[in-house]
């Protein structure tokens, strides 16, 4: 018979002890996504962003559990890929870092690369940016890992699937890098220029006041005389 007094004993087993920590680790990554979407200037840009990308992912990943037509699958992840291409090079891009980027071809058939940047004195967002950085470089990493389970199991339709998801990742890494790299230099020299003209203005304003300043002493001398 237990003492009133005594303290009951609670046994805690491994099992449990992994309960508790899945549970702490759920709720800390979904406060951490709750966090950032508070802090988000474009909450819904950075939705679509990660969403099309998630879901291209998802569908390579668990697609063949809930059918196998492999040409359904390849449509999807396809159609995923290109929302993605399509949504981060023109809306997430421009609305998450100012930047944009597109691809010209010229009348004798050779390419062009254009560059957009927004102003440095924006308003930026430290959440937004990172993720941006943080996913568009990460997402490529993802489907090179695949590309190498696809080429070790000899899964030569699959690993067509995420040679696409690959060039097209690239294409926009390539791309915002050059454009992140082109925004850095075009401002640097606009804000050299400026302050140079600056200086100049700066100089010459001088010289026209020290020039008027003396011609007025040598009037008031002469008239003195």
């Amino acid at each position: 018979m237990t003492h009133p007094s005594e303290t009951p004993k609670v046994a805690i087993s491994p099992e449990n002890v992994l309960m508790v920590q899945d549970d702490l680790e759920a709720g800390r990554s979904n406060g951490a996504i709750r966090d950032y979407f508070e802090q988000a200037s474009h909450p819904v840009a950075s939705f679509f962003f990660l969403a099309f990308r998630t879901g291209a992912l998802l569908t390579y990943l668990v697609g063949s559990f809930f059918s196998n037509n492999f040409t359904l699958i390849f449509v999807l992840v396809i159609l995923l890929l290109a929302f993605d291409f399509w949504t981060t090079k023109n809306v997430s891009g421009r609305l998450m870092v100012g930047l944009r980027w597109w691809n010209e071809i010229q009348s004798d058939g050779s390419n062009k690369w254009v560059f957009e940047s927004a102003n440095p004195n924006r308003t930026s967002n430290s959440a937004d940016s990172q993720l941006f950085w943080v996913v568009l470089y990460g997402t490529p990493l993802i489907w090179c890992v695949f590309a190498f389970s696809c080429i070790l199991t000899m899964k030569v339709s699959w690993l067509f699937i995420v040679a696409i998801a690959i060039a097209m990742n690239a294409a926009n890494v390539y791309g915002f890098s050059q454009c992140d790299k082109d925004a850095k230099r075009r401002w640097t020299t606009h804000l050299v220029a400026q302050s140079a003209l600056g200086s100049l203005g700066s100089g010459a304003t001088g010289f026209v006041g020290r020039a008027v300043t003396s011609s007025i002493k040598g009037l008031l001398t002469s008239s003195r005389g």
